[in-house]
């Protein structure tokens, strides 16, 4: 195909690791197309959430706090397109914007920085992590652990390790990969530590009017990816969480369907309710959290809006 008349504008979060996002998706793109790297011009900007590090993200806006500066200048016409991380993405995101790609699905897992495994931590250990379900799945299995308030990129939150404020920390796999850190930590199987719904999978959103831009970003749509964010992020919507809930799940595309498993937490870890399903389509993921939150405690439904 030829290059297009002016460069393609993509808009990204100006952290390394959304830096080295928005280079994947440009060399995604070029390469389908068979454009040079100069038709897409990457375009940071630095959202709230990079700005304000002291503080959990649910006290300060939740996940907006990643998507409404590229958000805006999608709007404005600032971009032709975005990338985002997407456990970062709010569930309900506006009519006129749509998540028309995705790129193969990286490493789901964690990474446990900081010791070889969660058992050689010693009694009373301190965890650096900002997500809450980190911090409760920590403590469903060690009580014990002592959690911290982690927040910054890969790097900061390393050097806080490294200053001995923690005496380990949880990092996704897939991001410690894409900043060619993947000596770093070891990982965890989701049998260990279920992950985040939709870790490792890069989206790129654009206008839903924007017929030729959705064209050409549909021919780095990766299906099996999309299928399986698709039902995680029913799941989530369907229990109401917010950047408060305790909640993991992965979703495995499977010749006969989609297998998914998932898990709401009680932050203290005093309560869990898991499961799996098979689903036919990914709108399906809903009923494994209809079933998770039937049997779950008055209080762990205080915490997913019921």
């Amino acid at each position: 195909m030829s290059m297009p008349e002016r460069p393609l504008r993509l808009g990204t979060r100006a952290s390394p690791l959304a830096m080295a996002q928005a280079h994947l998706v440009r060399d995604a793109l070029c390469a389908a197309h068979g454009w040079s790297a100069e038709a897409v011009t990457l375009c940071p900007v630095t959202a709230s959430g990079d700005k304000i590090l002291d503080r959990a993200l649910a006290e300060v806006g939740g996940k907006a706090l990643w998507t409404k500066e590229l958000d805006e200048w999608l709007f404005e016409g600032h971009v032709d397109f975005s990338v985002h991380s997407m456990k970062d993405v709010e569930t309900i995101r506006p009519a006129e914007l749509i998540i028309a790609a995705m790129l193969p699905r990286a490493d789901v897992r964690d990474r446990l920085v900081g010791a070889a495994s969660l058992e050689a931590l010693p009694q009373g250990a301190r965890i650096g992590t900002s997500s809450p379900r980190r911090q409760a799945q920590l403590l469903a299995m060690r009580p014990d652990f002592q959690i911290s308030l982690f927040r910054g990129n890969v790097n900061t939150r390393l050097a806080k390790l490294a200053a001995g404020e923690v005496d380990a920390t949880l990092l996704a796999a897939a991001g410690l990969d894409r900043l060619d850190m993947g000596d770093v930590g070891v990982a965890l199987e989701p049998d260990v530590l279920l992950p985040a719904p939709s870790q490792g999978a890069i989206g790129i959103e654009c206008r839903s009017d924007d017929a030729e831009t959705r064209a050409l970003l549909s021919a780095i749509a990766h299906a099996p990816t999309m299928q399986a964010v698709a039902a995680e992020r029913a799941f989530l919507a369907a229990l109401t969480a917010d950047c408060r809930s305790p909640v993991a799940a992965q979703a495995r595309v499977l010749a006969d369907g989609i297998a998914l498993q998932g898990q709401i937490l009680l932050p203290d870890g005093s309560e869990m309710q898991g499961g799996d399903a098979h689903l036919s389509v990914p709108e399906e993921g809903a009923a494994l959290a209809a079933a998770l939150l039937e049997r779950a405690s008055p209080a762990l439904r205080r915490y997913f809006g019921q």
